[in-house]
């Protein structure tokens, strides 16, 4: 693994708390609590980590395993980038800002994964698959992740 690939997740959309998510990464979502989860009924997908709105933080895959989080997708002119990324889900919207917990665990857990893993980028969803995806989102604060990071 050599790449962080950051995303943002709600169930239901724009809605925070709850273990939908969770149910949704591990194949148990109900497609009959609420009227946007049909479509996601036949989806798999998954993702290493989750960073909740309070800063808990959840594994749902191993890091040595391959999660299906990206999707289509191209970093760096190499496809497929579920083969070689961890991904790490920030429960949010690409049009909300994230939580002080979530910028104070996450460098945490990135210094973590790089002391294990050969990591050497970061990237967004929307970097992975531009025109495809938007996450985790223009209120995103990328200078002050790298700043944290910087600070190791």
């Amino acid at each position: 693994m050599t790449l962080v690939v950051l995303h943002a997740i709600s169930l239901p959309p724009g809605e925070f708390g709850g273990d939908a998510i969770a149910r949704l990464f591990t194949n148990r979502l109900d497609p009959a609590e609420h009227p946007s989860f049909p479509g996601l009924v036949s989806l798999r997908v998954s993702a290493h980590f989750l960073v909740r709105r309070d800063g808990e933080l959840v594994q749902f895959v191993p890091v040595h395993r391959r999660a299906w989080h990206a999707g289509v997708s191209r970093w760096r002119g190499r496809g497929r980038c579920n083969d070689f990324s961890v991904g790490i889900e920030l429960e949010g919207t690409d049009d909300r800002g994230f939580s002080e917990a979530q910028y104070a665990g996450l460098p945490d857990l990135v210094r973590a994964l790089r002391a294990a893993l050969p990591l050497r980028e970061i990237a967004a969803h929307s970097d992975i698959a531009p025109g495809r995806k938007t996450d985790p989102g223009v209120r995103f604060d990328w200078p002050r992740l790298f700043a944290d990071l910087a600070r190791a």
